[in-house]
């Protein structure tokens, strides 16, 4: 049975910035990194409804590949799941003024002591749109060589437990298949990796200072929020 529903062409496949009505904003609590706050939101059919989530700052990631397609990869210890997670380096967008990409070269040298000389934009993804305001970034970083760790960069919490491993592009794929690898930056980075490699695309992948739209979206909405609160 042939599923009667409108195609979407080339063009059109893509997410829209929608803005909804916010009538009300506050915060429900503020944690060591991150607040809890509360929206009431007016729909197009004029209902107001409310809506909880994580505020975030946003972050980058970043698959870092060698010449013989091997990820680099870290193991951290993740609290709310209890698990110790195969991750690539990454982190929060929590400098001010400092680009995505000096974000994520930072990151990648203080995970793994690691720079790269080529970088391209592999996927921008939100984590968990439904609760977590968290807009991401994975870059694909090529060229590896060892450098060392940004001065004045300490190591602690779970970043002073990691181990930094190298992880063949083919067996993680694999390992992604079969459950074994859970970390979302991770599943999301390699397997969009190994598409844009396996189908000759890695040339076309966007530069690494490409406009990032979510970004754009969160600078304005945190702007409307700001007013909010200002205005009880």
């Amino acid at each position: 049975m042939e599923l009667d529903l409108p195609v979407l062409a080339a063009g059109e496949i893509a997410d829209e910035i929608v803005h909804w009505p916010i009538v009300e904003h506050g915060s429900l609590g503020r944690g060591v990194i991150q607040e809890f706050v509360r929206d009431r939101v007016r729909t197009p059919s004029g209902e107001v409804m409310t809506r909880d989530y994580l505020a975030h700052t946003g972050a980058v990631g970043v698959i870092a590949l060698d010449d013989e397609e091997r990820v680099l990869a870290v193991r951290q210890y993740r609290h709310p799941v209890g698990f110790r997670l195969l991750e690539p380096p990454a982190g929060l967008l929590d400098l001010d003024g400092e680009h995505w990409l000096a974000a994520a070269e930072r990151e990648l040298a203080e995970e793994a002591g690691v720079a790269a000389s080529d970088w391209r934009v592999l996927v921008d993804y939100m984590t968990s749109p439904g609760c977590l305001q968290e807009s991401l970034r994975v870059y694909l970083a090529r060229g590896l060589t060892p450098c060392d760790r940004p001065e004045g960069f300490v190591a602690d919490g779970e970043e002073a437990h990691m181990d930094v491993v190298l992880v063949p592009l083919d067996d993680l794929v694999d390992a992604i298949y079969a459950g074994r690898v859970q970390n979302p930056t991770m599943v999301v980075g390699a397997l969009s990796a190994y598409a844009a490699l396996r189908t000759g695309r890695v040339d076309g992948l966007r530069t690494p200072s490409a406009s990032w739209p979510a970004r754009d979206a969160k600078h304005d909405r945190d702007a409307e929020l700001a007013r909010l609160r200002a205005h009880g």
